[in-house]
């Protein structure tokens, strides 16, 4: 899974996160960690999200460091700019911002990754969307652990 995520990161020209998600990730994976910290095999993942440059969409953070920049002011306008400047994609990443983009019709591709287990609790993904988005398969991973990540484009 760490893999995978790492070649995502890797493959977008950023991240953009909602600021809870920024705030999450930033106490989790910002270097340098003290030592002992995390398993080596999560090395590569904090790397790779530490010098990913990040774009943070908040209206109650004052600031952002951490590679990051804010984005202020109406969210399909700045999206859409953000956009327009990429190269190979932003990676979007939380609960509250996917459900915004995707009511705006800016998501152009889905990842979902179901874990072999049943939580009971948590954030419900795209609760309170407005109307149905038609998905269509276009890639789908297994990993050793059982997890399976599905990549959809949204039927046009």
């Amino acid at each position: 899974m760490h893999r995978h995520a790492v070649e995502n990161i890797d493959q977008a020209d950023a991240l953009l996160l909602g600021r809870a998600t920024y705030e999450m990730m930033e106490a989790a994976w910002r270097l340098p960690a003290r030592a002992g910290a995390r398993p080596d095999w999560m090395e590569p993942f904090a790397r790779t999200i530490h010098v990913a440059k990040k774009y943070v969409v908040s209206s109650t953070l004052d600031r952002v460091d951490w590679n990051a920049k804010l984005v202020r002011g109406d969210l399909g306008t700045a999206v859409q700019e953000l956009k327009r400047e990429s190269g190979n994609g932003l990676l979007v990443g939380g609960v509250k911002l996917p459900l915004a983009l995707t009511e705006l019709g800016l998501i152009d591709e889905y990842e979902f990754v179901v874990h072999p287990r049943l939580a009971g609790h948590g954030p419900t993904l795209f609760a309170g969307l407005s109307k149905h988005v038609d998905l269509r398969l276009v890639n789908r991973l297994e990993f050793g652990s059982g997890a399976v990540a599905m990549r959809y484009e949204p039927s046009r």
